[in-house]
C-alpha cells in the first residue's frame, strides 16, 4: 500500500546534489503509485481463475501444452483487469475520498492527476483487448471487453442505486475462467460455465464479508450495497448462505467422477470450512467474523481451483 504523502509548508532551497539524490525516489513512487491502481491484490485472483480455465480447457485436447500462449492470456487479461480497477477508481474518484478504506489510493490522496489516471486505465484496457485478439483468439478478447463494459458501465454506477447491484456484478466478475478456457479451448463448453458458477457464487459470501466490515464507509459514501434498517442482516445472512448451498454440490461436479475420490474429500473439506466460517458469520454479525469469512473466501478460491488443476494432472 502506498503511504500518505508528508506535507512540507516549508523548505530549504534544494541544492542540485540534493534534487538529484531525489530523483530515483520520486520515480519509484510514482511506479508504486500506478502499481497501487492496478488492483494487485485482486489481480492474484483473477490470473489464478484464468490459469485455471485456461487449464482445464486445454486438458480437453491432446496436444503438448502451451504455455506460451498461456503467458499471452494471463498478461492480455491482467493488463485488461488493470485498466479496469484504474477506470473504476478514476469513476468513483469522489466518492472514494469519503471512504476511510480508499482514502489513501493514489489519485484520491493526490498522488496522480485525474487526467493521468483516466489515460493509464484507458491504455491498459486497450492494449490488453488488443493484445488477447491478437495473440490468443478473438473470443478471449470479446470476454475480456465484455467484462469491462459491464462492470463499468452496469455495476459501478448501480452500486449507488440498489443493493442488487451486487448481483450485477457477480456477471463480469465470473468471467475469468471463461477468457482462459476461450484461450485454450477456442470456445465454451460445460466446464467453462461450471468454473464460472463457482465464481459467481463465491463473490456473494466473500462480498458480504467486505460489505459488514465496511458498512459505515459505504454508508458515508452513498453506496447502496446494503438495505437500510432491519432488512440489512436478513439480507445478509441470504446473500451469504444461499449462494453457498449450491456452492458445495457444484464444487463437487467440478472434480471429474473417476476414481480419484480424495479429490471429493478435499473439496468437500474446503467447503465445510467455508461454510462453517459464513455460518459463525451470519449468527453474530461482528468484524472479526467477518475478517474470518473474509480470509477463508480468499484461501478457498485457490485451493479449490488448485485442487481441480491437480485432479486433472
Amino acid at each position: 500500500m502506498a503511504t500518505r504523502p508528508i506535507a512540507i509548508t516549508s523548505a530549504p532551497r534544494a541544492t542540485a546534489e540534493n534534487q538529484q539524490g531525489t530523483r530515483p525516489v520520486s520515480r519509484y513512487a510514482a511506479v508504486a503509485d500506478y502499481w497501487a491502481l492496478t488492483k494487485p491484490e485482486i489481480n492474484f485472483l483473477i490470473a489464478v481463475a484464468t490459469f485455471t480455465g485456461f487449464y482445464l480447457g486445454q486438458a480437453t485436447h491432446s496436444q503438448r501444452f502451451p504455455f506460451v500462449r498461456l503467458i499471452h492470456t494471463l498478461l492480455g487479461t491482467l493488463l485488461v483487469a488493470s485498466g479496469t480497477g484504474t477506470l473504476n477508481q478514476y469513476i468513483e474518484r469522489s466518492f472514494d475520498a469519503q471512504m476511510r478504506r480508499t482514502a489513501r489510493r493514489p489519485l484520491v490522496a493526490g498522488k496522480l492527476t485525474p487526467r493521468a489516471v483516466l489515460s493509464f486505465g484507458i491504455a491498459l484496457s486497450w492494449v490488453g483487448s488488443a493484445y488477447l485478439a491478437i495473440t490468443v483468439n478473438a473470443l478471449a478478447s470479446l470476454l475480456a471487453i465484455v467484462t469491462l463494459a459491464s462492470y463499468l458501465f452496469l455495476y459501478t454506477p448501480l452500486k449507488r442505486k440498489t443493493a442488487l447491484s451486487i448481483l450485477v456484478g457477480a456477471f463480469p466478475g465470473a468471467m475469468p475462467p471463461l477468457i482462459g478456457w476461450a484461450a485454450a479451448a477456442g470456445k465454451l463448453s460445460l466446464g467453462a460455465w461450471i468454473l464460472y458458477a463457482i465464481i459467481f457464487l463465491w463473490q456473494f459470501p466473500h462480498f458480504m464479508a467486505i460489505a459488514w466490515m465496511y458498512r459505515e464507509d459505504y454508508d458515508r459514501a452513498g453506496y447502496i450495497v446494503l438495505p437500510l434498517g432491519r432488512a440489512r442482516g436478513r439480507f445478509v445472512t441470504l446473500q451469504t448462505m444461499l449462494p453457498l448451498l449450491a456452492l458445495l454440490p457444484l464444487s463437487l461436479l467440478a472434480i471429474s467422477a473417476d476414481h480419484r475420490s480424495i479429490f471429493h474429500y478435499a473439496v468437500f473439506i474446503l467447503s465445510l470450512g467455508f461454510f462453517f466460517c459464513a455460518a459463525q458469520f451470519v449468527l453474530r454479525k461482528s468484524r472479526t467474523t467477518a475478517r474470518n469469512l473474509l480470509m477463508a473466501s480468499i484461501f478457498y478460491l485457490p485451493l479449490l481451483f488448485l485442487t481441480l488443476v491437480v485432479s486433472k494432472v
